[in-house]
């Protein structure tokens, strides 16, 4: 399973691709709003830091609309994915991107239907919310192990992205549900390589050591 970073505050992005474990970024236009930035200039400026996909989310609710945001957004960097929501017009949308061999990032998945029937529309990615699922009583992770399992079963080659993820505690649970990817936030990445035991063991080497330089 691969880490992307769920963001788009640039120097975020930075801190964790420098650790080497980031293989990519999601965004949406909430995201960059936060961020404060102009959204085509941030997608060419997060597009100079990571080599990997970087999901860039269409604004538009009609297929056509969605199409050529979609076109637009591309043209910024090779590496750019057009996040496109699923609804009847997305899919159209999905399906036209493909043919013109533009990569998509299918989005706002609930259920294992939904990332069915976007892979077979052409989805390059799809994203199941685990923790949006969960805030109204649904099971996250059950719903990317029904999503691989189906995949594997029919051969499907669309990659599973688990999005809406809110602790440490469903990195693991993803990674052994079968998401291909996780895209995690970056408070969320930094607290799950901490522990505390991890802590209380570096503090009591250096007070070892420090009793050895003593003696």
């Amino acid at each position: 399973m691969y880490f992307f970073i769920d963001t788009a505050k640039i120097e975020d992005i930075k801190k964790a691709n420098e650790m080497g474990i980031i293989s990519g970024v999601t965004t949406n236009p909430s995201l960059i709003a936060a961020a404060g930035g102009d959204f085509h200039e941030t997608v060419k400026e997060i597009a100079s830091v990571i080599e990997g996909p970087i999901s860039a989310e269409v604004l538009a609710d009609d297929t056509e609309g969605m199409v050529q945001q979609g076109i637009e957004l591309s043209k910024i960097a090779p590496q750019v994915v057009i996040k496109i929501p699923i609804t009847a017009e997305g899919l159209k949308a999905v399906s036209i991107l493909k043919e013109m061999g533009i990569r998509t990032n299918v989005t706002l998945i609930f259920s294992a239907t939904q990332a069915l029937i976007a892979a077979r529309a052409g989805a390059f990615f799809v994203s199941p919310f685990v923790g949006r699922i969960e805030d109204v009583g649904g099971e996250g992770i059950a719903l990317i192990d029904n999503i691989s399992t189906i995949f594997k079963l029919h051969h499907i080659e669309t990659k599973i992205i688990a999005a809406s993820i809110r602790k440490t505690q469903h990195i693991r649970q993803c990674a052994l549900a079968g998401a291909d990817v996780v895209t995690v936030p970056f408070k969320v990445l930094m607290e799950s390589i901490n522990h505390p035991l991890t802590t209380a063991g570096i503090a009591k080497f250096k007070s070892d050591w420090k009793k050895t330089q003593h003696e």
